[in-house]
């Protein structure tokens, strides 16, 4: 069960918290910069929230790829259809 607005519900012993919260808390939750009690309420939300875990999976694949230094190389020609459609778009 989701709860989008609701606080204060009670499962398994922990408060839940709204998705609203939790998405705001993620970014300190993956660097470990929240209470106990707050961790805790994240873990029991999570698992049964496809949208916030959508959210937490895509911040952690952000931070991993931008975090581990590696460089891609284009495909050839990337940069010059990248310029020709960024240029029609201006018009």
């Amino acid at each position: 069960m989701c709860l989008e607005s609701s606080l204060g519900w009670k499962r398994g012993g922990v408060v839940e918290i709204s998705c609203l919260e939790v998405i705001r808390e993620l970014s300190n939750y993956i660097d470990d910069d929240v209470t106990k009690q707050l961790r805790e309420q994240i873990i029991a939300h999570l698992p049964s929230c496809a949208h916030c875990t959508a959210i937490y999976d895509g911040l952690r694949n952000t931070i991993t790829l931008t975090g581990d230094g590696r460089a891609f190389e284009l495909p050839a020609g990337f940069s010059e259809r990248l310029r020709m459609k960024l240029g029609r778009s201006g018009n």
